[in-house]
């Protein structure tokens, strides 16, 4: 039962996260955050935060600071009420949505990002990639990371059944159980509470990437519309 680091970024070695196009300089700056930690630092009012917090954003959300400037907050389409409801055990869909805002998630596989990147909702622009070295990252945050065996921010085409127990810590993550599973499916999500300050100190690399085929026949893959980082 368990992970250590070594040994997830051995059958892991680098991490992914999609963001928005633009946000490359507001990362270096503030790091990568969390929703609910980047409305803290923009010093969102009441109201903002509860519709933010504990609705699905079916849209993305701009916010603006008068010290930070502007940011963007993705949204969150893959994510159904109506089924997202009807999988819940033991907690209710607010509660499932704000615990998706405490954290800052982060694909295993370049195979899962590529599907996030060429699903229809988001196939059409580029985004801003980011590149994690998992060694670095999971053994100083270790205290924060819990691990997830699905997609927990997606309702499509199936909701798979979900708890807040869905997100295991490190050392109770059972993955020798699943590795036998295969690598896609062994563990699907990592994310850090809260978000990562410091994120600097693990990107090896972050470009702004799209889909390669969007709405074409044929196979998709991405490809690097302009590398921002090294």
């Amino acid at each position: 039962m368990g992970v250590t680091p070594a040994e997830l970024a051995k059958y892991y070695p680098r991490l992914y996260h999609m963001a928005e196009c633009d946000s490359w300089d507001a990362i270096g700056r503030h790091g990568l955050l969390g929703t609910e930690a980047l409305l803290d630092l923009f010093e969102a009012t009441t109201e903002q935060r509860e519709m933010i917090l504990t609705r699905q954003r079916t849209e993305a959300i701009v916010i603006e600071h008068h010290l930070h400037g502007r940011a963007v907050i993705r949204d969150q389409k893959p994510l159904l009420r109506s089924k997202l409801e009807s999988c819940l055990k033991g907690c209710t869909f607010q509660q499932w949505l704000r615990m998706l805002n405490s954290r800052v998630f982060f694909w295993l596989t370049k195979e899962r990002l590529q599907t996030l990147m060429c699903a229809r909702e988001y196939c059409a622009k580029p985004h801003l990639v980011l590149v994690l070295d998992t060694l670095r990252l999971a053994s100083d945050l270790i205290q924060r990371i819990t691990l997830a065996p699905m997609n927990t921010g997606n309702t499509r085409p199936f909701a798979h059944p979900r708890s807040l127990s869905t997100f295991s810590p490190m050392a109770d993550y059972p993955f020798e159980e699943r590795l036998r599973r295969g690598l896609y499916y062994t563990v699907v999500e990592l994310a850090v509470e809260v978000g990562v300050s410091n994120i600097m100190d693990y990107v090896v690399e972050a470009a702004e990437m799209r889909c390669s085929n969007c709405g074409r026949p044929g196979p998709s893959g991405i490809e690097i519309v302009r590398r921002v980082y090294p």
